[in-house]
This record gives C-alpha cells, sequence and structure tokens, in this order.
C-alpha cells in the first residue's frame, strides 16, 4: 500500500488529479454549513430529528445523499438530485430521438456538448422546482415551530406569499446546485472518478460518524437494560455488511471472458499467423449507475407528494414510497432492473466490437464474423446483464428485509448494508481502477491485481 501511494506520488500529473478531487470535494463540504439566509438551521435541524422520529423514511435518505444538507436547510440542500434525475431524462430522451443518437456517435464532441447543455438547464429548471416545493414546506415547519424562518423575511408580503424569503430560499438553493453540478464535472474533467458519484459518497461518508453514534446509542451500554438493538442484531447487520462489500466487488468486478482467435495479427512492426485471446464482458456493465439512478428517481416524486401532501393521492405516494415498504422495495427493483439494462444498451455497442474483430481478423470459434457474431455478444451481454441486475438489485434490498426480520432501526441498516453501503463500494472501486490506468499508463504495477506490467 505505502509503495503504491509513493507511485502515485511520484506521477505529476494523478498527483495533481487527486489533490485536485480532494479540494474540490472539501469545498462541497463547506456548503453544508452555510444555511440558506433567513433560516435557522439549528432549530430546523431539531425540527427534523423530531419529526423522522427515529425512523426511517423518504427525507432521511435525500439527507444522507446530501451528506446532512438537507436537514439544516443549507445552500446545498438539494444535493446533485436534480442533476441526476435531468441525467435519466436525457438518457430517455435520447433512446427516443435517432436524430441525436446519430449526432453523438457521428460527432462525440459536439453531441455531448448538446446533451450536456440540455442536462444542464433539465438541472435548473428541476432546482426551481424543488427549491419552491423546499421553500412552501418550509413556511408549514416555521407555523408548526416558530423561529425557524426569522421573522425579517417574513414581513414582505405580495399575494399572501412571503415573497422576499421565497426569493432568496429558490435562489439559492438553485445556485448551491449548479455549482455543485460545476464541480462534480469540474471533478470528472480535471480531476479522478465521476464528479457527481463522488459528491454522493462524500455525503454518504460524512454521515458515518452520525449512525456509529446511534448505534452505540441504541445499543444502551451504560445501562444495564437492554436497548433497541442487541448484540446478536449488531452481528447479524456486520455479516451482512460484510457480506454487501463482498458480493458488491464480486458483481461490478465479475467479467464473462469470451474467447477469439486470430487468423493473423501483427506484433510490433511483424504480421503474424493464429494467436488468442478474449472479449471480457462485465457481469454488471453499469455498475452501481442503476442504484443511484433509482434511488433519485424515487426521490424526485415522493419528495414532492411528502412537500405538498396534505390528504388525498399524494398522501398515498409519499406512504407507499417510504423506504421499507413492500412497494418501495418492488419499484426499486424493477427501476434497477431497468436502469440496468437501459445504461448497457446505451454504452455497449457490439455492432462495433464485431465490425473491429473483422477488420483485425478476429473471430469467436464457431460464429462467424460479421452479424452473427454481433448477435452472439448482443445475446450473451443481455443474459449475464440479467444475472448483474437481479444481483445488484437484491444486495440493494437485502438490509431492508434483514431489518424487518431483526426490527433494526432501518437509518442503521441502510448505512451498513443497503443503498448507502452500494454506492460507496462501487464508486470507489471505479475511482481505483482510473488511479490504476494512469499507473499502468506509466508503466508502474497496478495495485489492484497481482499481475506485473513491466516496462518495454
Amino acid at each position: 500500500m505505502f509503495e503504491a501511494i509513493r507511485r502515485i506520488a511520484s506521477i505529476g500529473e494523478l498527483r495533481s488529479r487527486i489533490l485536485f478531487t480532494i479540494l474540490m470535494l472539501i469545498i462541497c463540504r463547506v456548503g453544508v454549513f452555510i444555511p440558506v439566509p433567513g433560516i435557522n438551521g439549528e432549530l430546523a435541524l431539531a425540527y427534523f430529528k423530531q419529526a423522522t422520529g427515529g425512523g426511517q423514511n423518504l427525507f432521511q435518505l435525500v439527507d444522507i445523499f446530501s451528506g446532512g444538507a438537507f436537514a439544516q436547510m443549507t445552500v446545498i440542500a438539494l444535493g446533485v438530485v436534480p442533476y441526476i434525475s435531468a441525467s435519466i431524462i436525457m438518457q430517455l430522451l435520447m433512446a427516443l430521438m435517432p436524430n441525436l443518437q446519430r449526432e453523438v456517435r457521428e460527432n462525440p464532441d459536439q453531441g455531448r456538448r448538446k446533451v450536456n447543455k440540455y442536462t444542464r438547464l433539465f438541472t435548473v429548471f428541476l432546482a426551481l422546482v424543488q427549491s419552491s416545493l423546499f421553500a412552501r414546506f418550509a413556511l408549514s415547519m416555521n407555523l408548526a415551530n416558530p423561529g425557524i424562518i426569522l421573522p425579517e423575511m417574513l414581513k414582505f408580503q405580495m399575494f399572501g406569499l412571503p415573497w422576499l424569503f421565497f426569493l432568496v430560499t429558490v435562489m439559492t438553493m438553485t445556485t448551491g446546485t449548479i455549482f455543485l453540478m460545476w464541480i462534480g464535472e469540474q471533478i470528472t474533467e480535471k480531476g479522478i472518478g465521476n464528479g457527481m458519484s463522488l459528491i454522493i459518497t462524500v455525503g454518504i461518508i460524512a454521515s458515518l460518524p452520525s449512525t456509529v453514534g446511534n448505534v452505540v446509542k441504541q445499543l444502551n451500554l451504560d445501562s444495564q437494560e437492554p436497548g433497541q438493538l442487541t448484540l446478536s442484531a449488531l452481528l447479524v447487520l456486520f455479516a451482512v455488511f460484510v457480506l454487501v462489500i463482498i458480493a458488491t466487488i464480486l458483481i461490478i468486478q465479475g467479467v464473462r471472458k469470451i474467447p477469439i482467435q486470430y487468423a493473423r495479427r501483427i506484433v510490433g512492426r511483424r504480421e503474424v499467423q493464429g494467436g488468442g485471446s478474449y472479449v471480457p464482458l462485465k457481469i454488471n456493465y453499469a455498475g452501481v449507475i442503476p442504484v443511484i439512478f433509482a434511488s433519485a428517481l424515487l426521490m424526485f416524486p415522493a419528495t414532492i407528494a411528502q412537500f405538498l401532501g396534505r390528504g388525498g393521492f399524494l398522501t398515498s405516494v409519499a406512504n407507499a414510497l417510504t423506504p421499507g415498504s413492500l412497494f418501495y422495495m418492488a419499484t426499486f427493483v424493477i427501476l434497477i432492473l431497468f436502469f440496468t439494462y437501459f445504461w448497457t444498451a446505451t454504452q455497449f455497442h457490439p455492432e462495433q466490437i464485431a465490425s473491429d474483430m473483422k477488420r483485425n481478423g478476429a473471430f469467436i470459434p464457431g460464429i462467424r464474423q460479421g452479424k452473427p457474431t454481433q448477435d452472439f455478444l448482443e445475446s450473451t451481454m443481455n443474459r449475464i446483464t440479467l444475472i448483474g441486475a437481479i444481483f445488484l438489485a437484491l444486495i440493494a434490498i437485502l438490509p431492508s428485509i434483514v431489518s424487518k426480520i431483526l426490527k433494526i432501526d432501518q437509518s442503521i441498516s441502510y448505512f451498513f448494508g443497503g443503498t448507502a453501503l452500494l454506492i460507496l463500494v462501487g464508486v470507489v472501486l471505479d475511482t481505483l481502477k482510473q488511479v490504476e490506468s494512469h499507473l499502468l499508463t506509466k508503466k508502474y504495477d497496478g495495485f489492484m491485481s497481482r499481475k506485473k506490467v513491466r516496462g518495454r
């Protein structure tokens, strides 16, 4: 490990990228402690804890994704959820717009810029909508617990609404989301790893101390009376914690190796006959992207329902989408399956692989080149994607099932074995892969495998 750190430090570009990423993530965390002007963050946090009652609901999941900014009503309370929702909308629109697909394929740079432009516009729109609902929700909180909003912010009324408070809250939170979006893009471009995923991951890690404190509190170690959390339940939860980590690594790292043969191949400057290799098809090509997308998509309508719901249909939606409920878990599984296939279909191109193989004189034994190879790769990927998606969904809902059986507080089980841990492990693996690729590019030994890579 120390040798790997020394190698990383010796590569100037990689060292700069890592330091830039760390600096940007630190700036993100600063926003958690800056409340929206006119809001008492301490009273808001106290009201939030009282309203949740120690159990898990949708607002707690949003708070974990935002790294605690949601409960304190800070400038980045919305987190990157609007950006993720906008990315989902753009991915769906691309599937329905062949012209945009063709432009991205034929002119990747220009097409990517156009997609990014539309994604940012959707992000701003969704942030405006969510921040407006958030301001409305803050007013109802202030009625139940006066003092959360400073009286000076409520003096300026128009049509019965405190327009100054609405304007400040909406503009501040929307700006915070745009700032996070910019930081995420900068990390992806100039840093290491996926910026948006790293921002979510840092927020999840930031909730670790409070979760550990909640575990100690529920064990009730200072008294002889039994606590809400028993030692046996904690051991089972720890076993699930280890199981989820191992299963996540296996699912994300696992590949199906398709053997290929070469009629001829170029080695150096010479052409040699024969030879073999393989095409690695990842069991879970999409990584943890489906889990992030599914969580964000469930949060968005359910958050709106909880902001506006005062009875009737909206309240029913909010209750049905309460984390841990049967409907929530079933919807979560369906969305993970859908986004796994959807992301794989948009990123995996068997026709390109088949074309490259034919051009290089490679073939799969028993399969003709061209269209038959493309069909074989596509059908094989569909089968292994189904296996990967099912396992990914089971890992995501396993802690909720264990929590219900052992009656463990879901706010604890969510972190130590659910979506949060799944995202955390997946993003760390993806970031380590990028670091390793930089090491291998500079002809250093990688630190995630035992194989030695020697310079020529």
